[in-house]
C-alpha cells in the first residue's frame, strides 16, 4: 500500500519516530517548564503578599497617624476647656479694676474713688437743696458714690463690647486675606493693630504688645478675653492655640469663624427684633407712675404734693422704686436672651 508516494510501513516508522522523539523531549523539559510555572507563581505570590503588606502598613500608618492626631487634639480641647473655665469665672465676676480696663477708661482706682465720693456728694446736696429729710440723705450719698459710678462703667463696657462685635468679623476677614495672600499671621494681627476701627484695634494692639514682651501668639492671642470677655474673642483665641498645637489651614478655620460670628450677630439681631414687643410692654409699665405723676400734679398739685414734702410720703416713694426696680430687673431677665 502507497502513502504519498510512499510505502505504508515507512511513513508508520516516521510516524511512531516523531511521537517517540517527542515524548522524549517532553519528558525531558516538562520538569523545567513545571519548576519555572512554580517559580512565576510563587513570584507573583510574594509580589502580591509584598503589596498587600505595604498597603496594610500603609493603611495601619495613616490610621495610627489619624489616631494619633484626633488624640492630640483631643487633648488639646480639653487642655483649653480647663482654662477657658478659669478664664470665663473670672469674666464672670470681673474686678473694678478689670470692669474700667474693660470699658476702656484709662484712670487709676484713686481717681475712680475721687470721682465716685464727688458724684456722692453732688447727689446728696441736690436732694439736700430738693428738701429731702436727712435720714434719707445717707442712703443718696451711699447710690451716688457706689451705685452711679459703677453704672456708667457698666453702661460703657456694654457699649464698647457692642462696638468691637461690630467690627471683629471685618478683621478677621481682613487677616482671612492677608493670609491667604502669603503673608504670616503676625503681619495680620498688625495690619489689625494699626488699620482697624477702635476697640478692635486697641485689642489687637495688647496682643502685638504681649508679643513683643515675649509671649507667643496664641498666648497672646488668649489674653483678649480679659479685656473683652465675651464669647467670640474666646472662639478666636480657641482657633488660634488649636491651629498652633494641632496644625491645619488657619485661613479656612478663621473663615469659618468669620461666619459664625456673622451668623451670631444676625441671630442676635432677630431675637431682639422678636422681643421688641416685650421690651415696649416693659418701658411703658416702668414709665407709668412717672407719667401718671406728672398727669396728677397737673390736676392737682396740693394732692400729690404730699409724697414730697412729708416723711410717709418719703418712705412711699422709697419703697415704691424698690419694688419697681425689682420689677424691672425681672422684666429685663425675662426678655434678655443670651444667643
Amino acid at each position: 500500500m502507497m502513502i504519498f508516494g510512499f510505502p505504508a510501513s515507512v511513513v508508520a516508522f516516521v510516524v511512531l519516530a516523531g511521537l517517540g522523539v517527542g515524548g522524549v523531549l517532553y519528558a525531558l523539559f516538562f520538569t523545567t517548564i513545571e519548576n519555572e510555572q512554580n517559580q512565576n507563581r510563587r513570584l507573583s505570590s510574594i509580589k502580591s503578599q509584598s503589596t498587600d503588606s505595604a498597603s496594610r502598613r500603609a493603611a495601619i500608618d495613616r490610621a495610627s497617624e489619624g489616631a494619633k492626631r484626633k488624640k492630640q487634639i483631643q487633648d488639646s480641647l480639653s487642655e483649653l476647656d480647663e482654662r477657658n473655665k478659669d478664664r470665663v469665672r473670672d469674666a464672670a465676676h470681673p474686678s473694678l479694676k478689670k470692669m474700667l480696663m474693660q470699658a476702656g477708661l484709662k484712670i487709676e482706682m484713686q481717681t475712680f474713688y475721687m470721682y465716685s465720693l464727688i458724684c456722692g456728694v453732688a447727689l446728696s446736696a441736690m436732694a439736700f437743696i430738693m428738701g429731702v429729710p436727712p435720714i434719707y440723705l445717707i442712703g443718696i450719698l451711699f447710690a451716688g458714690a457706689f451705685g452711679v459710678p459703677r453704672w456708667a462703667v457698666s453702661f460703657i463696657r456694654k457699649r464698647r463690647m457692642k462696638a468691637f462685635l461690630n467690627e471683629f468679623p471685618n478683621a478677621i476677614d481682613v487677616i482671612v486675606r492677608a493670609i491667604k495672600s502669603g503673608l504670616p499671621l503676625n503681619d495680620g494681627l498688625r495690619l489689625i493693630a494699626s488699620e482697624a476701627r477702635e476697640p478692635v484695634k486697641s485689642e489687637f494692639r495688647r496682643i502685638i504688645e504681649a508679643q513683643q514682651l515675649g509671649l507667643s501668639t496664641p498666648e497672646a492671642c488668649g489674653r483678649m478675653y480679659q479685656s473683652m470677655p465675651i464669647p467670640e474673642a474666646n472662639f478666636f483665641a480657641i482657633v488660634i492655640q488649636i491651629q498652633a498645637k494641632a496644625g491645619g489651614n488657619l485661613a479656612e478655620a478663621l473663615g469659618n469663624l468669620s461666619r459664625v460670628l456673622r451668623d451670631r450677630k444676625k441671630m442676635k439681631a432677630k431675637v431682639n427684633a422678636m422681643s421688641m414687643e416685650a421690651k415696649a410692654s416693659a418701658a411703658i409699665i416702668a414709665a407709668l407712675p412717672f407719667i401718671v405723676t406728672v398727669l396728677v400734679y397737673l390736676t392737682s398739685p396740693a394732692y400729690i404734693m404730699l409724697l414730697f414734702t412729708t416723711n410717709t410720703g418719703f418712705l412711699i416713694l422709697g419703697v415704691s422704686a424698690v419694688w419697681m426696680s425689682i420689677g424691672v430687673f425681672v422684666m429685663r431677665q425675662m426678655i434678655n436672651f443670651e444667643v
